[in-house]
């Protein structure tokens, strides 16, 4: 077998340029369907890592690969934000906010009292793996929260919740993970209250001065304002996470809805211009992390890791956003689409190398349970997207795309 180190620079350029070829060729293909690109891209980084030939070497505990994900999040949460109207949360905030307060915890409690039931994990790192599992995913909802035809309410709730699930879920990660790690100066509360309040601060202050700062009529070339909105957003999380530290996922999250609507210039400009700056981070991140999975970790507890993923796909999320929207008068076919559409990914994959970092006894089982999780739910939210919107907007009646 022939190991090469992800260091070799000339055969990671090799391969990643190979995938983006094959990438673009594919995508016709993919559109004509039910193809999903990224199920493609982390069944690739399987066979090339250490579950296939070996031929990608890469330590799930190295900084490149925590970075590798940081740098995923913030850009789709950064684009994700900008695609909020403010029509939309003045006055559709209802649905995410019931998602976020009650289907959200709710998915977490189901799923950890399944964790504990089918393996022989404790309370405490039962409800790590539930917290790890229970936020949703920007990347794999993306091509949902962008087609037009999938119905506007849909689009802004699940784009709202998703973005900002995975700032609110990591206080609940970190903390739970320094209990295990027998921090023992560790005050959750304080830490929660601290993390989030923060994120929306400097999110929403730095949002205003971003705004301010650049002149609407200016000679600035349209490229570069769309990199001025960019390096704002990794701004924001560098600044947000400086002590006292405040959740910088959720201020990047908060700075680019604030940005978007006091700047709808600089919102178009970006979105023109954020479909290759996505797509190569997506790559990236599900390249690397297909790399790091093999079965004898995904399947170390055999039936029982089978049970937690389907318990989380097809129980705790459609259970929580039923008992969520339970009297909104939203009909039954769009809350359907919306308890399915609950992918798990990068911020799971983002949390849980965090877990496995910490080298606790369970970090390694759990960072596996999570792991296996969202490889199932990249290949079947992957690839139901396309027909799932094509269902949903022909039971709203909403018009086929022009050839």
């Amino acid at each position: 077998m022939i190991v090469v180190a992800v260091a070799d620079f000339d055969v990671a350029a090799l391969i990643f340029g190979g995938l983006l070829v094959i990438g673009a060729l594919a995508s016709g293909l993919a559109h004509r369907s039910f193809l999903s690109l990224t199920a493609v891209f982390v069944l690739a980084g399987f066979l090339l890592g250490d579950g296939g030939f070996g031929v990608l070497e890469i330590d799930p505990r190295s900084g490149f690969v925590h970075d590798l994900a940081l740098v995923a999040l913030i850009v789709i949460l950064f684009r994700d934000g900008l695609e909020v109207e403010a029509e939309m949360l003045q006055k559709a905030w209802r649905l995410p906010v019931r998602k976020l307060v009650i289907a959200m915890p709710l998915t977490c409690v189901i799923v950890a009292v399944a964790t504990h039931w089918l393996t022989d994990l404790g309370w405490t790192e039962s409800f790590l793996v539930g917290a790890l599992l229970s936020p949703t995913d920007p990347v794999l909802s993306s091509s949902v929260v962008t087609n037009p035809r999938v119905p506007r309410v849909v689009r802004h709730s699940l784009n709202l919740e998703s973005g900002l699930n995975d700032g609110l879920a990591l206080p609940a990660v970190l903390a739970f993970a320094a209990v295990l790690s027998g921090d023992e100066g560790f005050v959750w509360w304080h830490f929660v209250l601290q993390d989030v309040t923060l994120g929306f601060a400097f999110g929403i202050a730095l949002g205003l001065l971003a705004a301010a700062a650049i002149p609407r009529d200016s000679d600035i070339p349209a490229h570069q304002r769309s990199l001025y909105a960019l390096g704002c957003a990794f701004v924001t999380y560098g600044v947000t996470v400086l002590p006292p530290a405040g959740n910088g996922l959720i201020a990047v999250f908060v700075f680019a809805i604030t940005l978007g609507i006091r700047r709808q210039d600089l919102r178009h400009t970006f979105e023109e211009r954020a479909d290759d700056i996505v797509e190569i981070v997506k790559l990236g991140v599900f390249v690397v992390f297909g790399s790091l999975l093999t079965l004898d970790g995904l399947f170390g507890d055999g039936w029982a890791a089978v049970g937690v993923v389907a318990v989380t796909l097809l129980i705790a999320r459609p259970a929580a956003i039923a008992v969520a929207l339970l009297g909104t008068r939203l009909p039954f076919y769009l809350q359907a689409f919306m308890a399915w559409f609950g992918p798990k990914g990068v911020a799971t994959m983002a949390f849980s190398l965090l877990v496995l970092g910490d080298g606790f006894p369970a970090a390694e089982e759990i960072f596996n349970l999570a792991a296996l999780c969202v490889f199932t739910s990249i290949l079947a939210h992957g690839l139901t997207d396309t027909p799932g919107s094509n269902w949903v907007a022909n039971r709203a009646g909403e018009p086929a795309p022009a050839p």
